[in-house]
């Protein structure tokens, strides 16, 4: 397994595009650059509210969003590259067990020491290879997010893909944005609904480090 870092000034890695200079007015809301995430603080590594991802995926996420926008829908993305230090500053919080400021809001039902066995928090992220992102559809008119069942983010059954316990409206949601996802040659993960990496990535074993910024 490699493992890439980068220094502050050095820029962007070969591969790698902020998504903007593809998208132009892509919805970009890097949740991990706010406190509004299951932390409730800013994220180490996250200096700016840029998506950055590999050129592969950039591009296929414009043929997404074009696609939707034939409907008069658009596309909101929370996460996508996430540095190594990002992954480590979770893993730490996970650890403090009397840190559980905004345990209602993103895991009221699990238990935070429980959070590694459940797969909530792992060592390694996709994200950390620059082709997995978290998205969600949003009113074109509007620009708000559209109904999907759960929020963001949300830690627990109510988050996978095929939980049958919300209505046929927010079921259909979720289907629009699983079926034009796969449509573009992006695989989910079915116990997150917004969870999406590209199919043969060009980094499939390589977790870079590099700030967003």
């Amino acid at each position: 397994m490699l493992f890439f870092c980068f220094n502050k000034k050095q820029t962007l890695p070969d591969g790698f595009v902020y998504a903007k200079d593809i998208i132009p007015d892509l919805d970009v809301e890097l949740r991990y650059f706010t406190t509004n995430n299951f932390v409730g603080d800013t994220i180490d590594g996250y200096k700016t509210n840029k998506l950055i991802l590999t050129k592969e995926t950039a591009e296929k996420l414009k043929l997404v969003r074009e696609e939707l926008q034939e409907q008069n829908l658009c596309l909101k993305v929370y996460d996508g590259y996430r540095p190594q230090s990002a992954v480590n500053h979770f893993i730490r919080w996970a650890r403090d067990l009397n840190d559980t400021i905004n345990k209602q809001q993103f895991y009221p039902d699990v238990n935070k020491r429980n959070l590694f066995k459940a797969g909530y928090i792992a060592s390694r992220s996709g994200h950390s290879r620059g082709s997995t992102l978290d998205l969600t559809i949003t009113n074109g008119e509007t620009g708000e997010p559209i109904d999907m069942g759960s929020p963001y983010d949300f830690f627990g059954e109510q988050s996978w893909v095929n939980y049958k316990v919300i209505t046929e409206k927010q079921k259909e949601n979720r289907q629009l944005l699983q079926t034009v996802m796969l449509k573009h040659n992006f695989r989910n993960y079915p116990k997150e609904w917004w969870h999406f990496t590209l199919r043969w990535e060009p980094f499939p074993k390589t977790y870079f480090d590099f700030e967003v910024e």
